[in-house]
């Protein structure tokens, strides 16, 4: 997970995560952990585009509509399992999948994203094979001048579980640290 924000001031219309460089030591923490932007406030629960180079960029504005977004993933070309996931919450049942491959084997995502993109992350779908499936899973949290959100990636070459929320104390992307 990654702090966004943290200010003694009013929140204003958007908040953005640090630079790539201080995020490093915090993403070694969370599996294949990147960070996600949340901006608080009006306009769309998120954003995707294409990239010239055929990778994917997605701003997350607000933690609702995961199955939308999932389904504009599927129309840019990537077959994705997209669920958020509150604070306190987990997905059950862990691990998801027995058939998780490695963040080296296929590295889906792509840090840092092109320099004119700040607020956000890239995917790659072409690490996304035949009759494999992306698995996203959002965490996002909000306290008084606090936004955390965080991003748990992995591809699975086997079917994915539903994702049904269940109570935790546990950190609440992906499955437990060594499966």
């Amino acid at each position: 997970m990654t702090e966004i924000h943290q200010d003694a001031q009013p929140a204003g219309p958007r908040r953005r995560l640090p630079r790539p460089a201080l995020l490093a030591p915090l993403l070694a923490v969370a599996a294949v952990a990147v960070a996600a932007p949340l901006a608080l406030g009006g306009g769309a629960a998120y954003a995707v585009s294409k990239n010239d180079d055929g990778t994917i960029f997605i701003t997350i504005n607000e933690a609702k509509d995961p199955k939308r977004l999932q389904a504009d993933l599927r129309d840019m070309g990537l077959n994705a399992v997209v669920d958020y996931i509150p604070r306190g919450k987990k997905c059950s049942p862990q691990p998801r999948s027995q058939s998780f491959l490695s963040k080296e084997e296929v590295p889906l995502t792509v840090w840092p994203g092109p320099e004119t993109q700040e607020s956000g992350f890239t995917i790659d779908p072409r690490a996304v094979g035949d009759g494999q499936v992306a698995v996203l899973e959002f965490s996002v949290s909000e306290q008084p001048h606090l936004a955390v959100a965080g991003i748990w990636a992995r591809v699975s070459d086997g079917p994915v579980a539903d994702c049904v929320l269940v109570d935790s104390t546990e950190a609440p992307l992906g499955p437990p640290e060594g499966d």
